[in-house]
């Protein structure tokens, strides 16, 4: 079975570590093939080098090195590199970034600088992580260079910064006018993007951000054609309960594009080409949607063995709408 699924960072990174979790524990299903979108919308340079977020986020979950209780960056980490730029007095410091992340953020610059793209460094990286031999294969949802960018108003007057900006030191905080995808007027989709959605068996929406992760992967010209021309299921995974996120800042992100901050509301953002929906149970009886399948499960991703359970359900869902 070939599995396809477009993905942020960490609630994303825990669903599909879920996923292939439950694969394995399944004998049916263990010899299942994961390919996995990433966005890179989140992407930034930082002291000269290239730091990929989501990706790494993936990568780090996926490859088991992930600092599990912030959800992203390297456990056993430590940040002298940093505190020394802090001391010759180097900007920005409120991203924090250790010393082991440095050493990814350094290679992926340096291959980069010799002329691979993002998916040949992105295929390195994985492999370093042992991602292949678990039956999975990330790919940035292009090699083209793609900044989301935030336009606000504070006390500096109605500027645009770096998402990241807005999501790490502003911690949303400052209103979101808008969003805008620098350099996704000139973005192809990655190499092997379109056929992993278009030879997919099924295809996966983990409860990643809908607008500032997904909703940039989906942004890729040709993607959104490609998930409305599968003959795949498409089941996604609301990132609300009750209306408010799981984790991060998605109700701000929903409110600044006019979105109400419902499960149904973001099913509404895929419903072109979304088969099924898994919901919250007490989100059900208020989600209508007009083709796809609505299912209420427990959604909290409160351990590996709940995250598993989830993303089983989702797959379930999707295998049944395969087989109507």
């Amino acid at each position: 079975m070939r599995i396809t699924a477009l993905a942020g960072g960490v609630g994303g990174a825990r669903f599909l570590r879920g996923l292939r979790d439950h694969l394995d524990r399944t004998p049916d299903l263990a010899d299942a093939t994961l390919t996995v979108v990433g966005n890179t919308g989140d992407d930034i340079t930082l002291f000269g080098l290239r730091v990929c977020p989501d990706l790494d986020t993936l990568l780090y979950t996926l490859g088991g090195g992930v600092h599990e209780g912030q959800g992203w960056g390297r456990a056993d980490e430590s940040h002298r590199l940093q505190g020394e730029l802090a001391a010759y007095g180097a900007e920005p410091q409120w991203f924090a970034l250790g010393d082991l992340d440095f050493g990814t953020h350094v290679v992926r610059s340096q291959w980069l600088g010799q002329g691979l793209t993002l998916s040949e460094v992105t295929a390195r990286l994985a492999d370093r992580w042992g991602l292949p031999a678990k039956g999975i294969t990330l790919l940035p949802m292009t090699d083209s260079p793609v900044e989301t960018h935030v336009v606000v108003e504070d006390d500096e007057g109605r500027r645009a910064v770096h998402f990241q900006e807005w999501w790490v030191r502003m911690q949303a905080g400052v209103p979101a006018e808008q969003f805008l995808a620098v350099g996704m007027d000139r973005a192809t989709p990655a190499p092997g993007v379109l056929e992993a959605i278009r030879e997919a068996d099924v295809v996966l929406l983990p409860p990643s951000n809908p607008v500032v992760s997904i909703g940039i992967v989906l942004g890729v010209p040709g993607v959104r054609d490609a998930l409305r021309g599968s003959r795949a299921p498409v089941v996604g995974v609301s990132p609300l309960i009750g209306g408010m996120p799981v984790r991060g800042h998605a109700d701000a992100c929903l409110s600044a594009i006019g979105v109400e901050s419902t499960a149904g509301a973001v099913a509404g953002l895929y419903e072109d080409f979304l088969d099924g929906w898994l919901v919250a149970p007490d989100d059900v009886d208020a989600v209508k949607l007009s083709r796809a399948t609505v299912l209420g499960r427990p959604l909290l991703m409160t351990d590996r063995e709940a995250a598993a359970d989830i993303a089983g359900a989702a797959l379930d869902l999707a295998l049944e709408l395969r087989a109507r």
